[in-house]
């Protein structure tokens, strides 16, 4: 999947990165959580949030992320934009809520970070 399949997909609106939109992605990460998204991301990917203070952009630019994607419509700040152009980030916004964002990505094929998680020594 590309970006430019995320925006069509999602019927979003391309706020930076025009001419990045035909850029692969293979995973996603959605959370509001910076500090669950620096413990459990470690590869570049998409981030779908709601968030939209300078964390999200921090973050991004410490995992080296490929696009942000605000859901519910939300719109970030110029400074934070201006921030995220610096970093060559593409950012879209779509009016759907995280969860349908999410959903919909997933039916057309895009997958989770995966996430370790404590039962799985359990099961061993």
């Amino acid at each position: 999947m590309t970006i430019q399949d995320m925006v069509r997909i999602l019927n979003a609106r391309v706020l930076l990165g025009e001419d990045k939109l035909d850029t692969p992605v293979y995973t996603a990460c959605c959370s509001d959580l910076m500090s669950d998204v620096l413990a459990f991301v470690d590869e570049k990917t998409v981030l779908i949030t709601g968030l939209t203070n300078p964390h999200v952009v921090r973050t991004s630019e410490m995992l080296d992320l490929k696009c942000l994607v605000f859901v519910r419509g939300k719109v970030p700040t110029q400074d934070i934009l201006d921030s995220a152009d610096e970093q060559g980030l593409v950012v879209i916004t779509t009016k759907l809520t995280a969860f349908s964002a999410c959903g919909m990505l997933y039916a057309e094929g895009l997958r989770g970070v995966p996430v370790p998680t404590s039962w799985d020594s359990e099961d061993k």
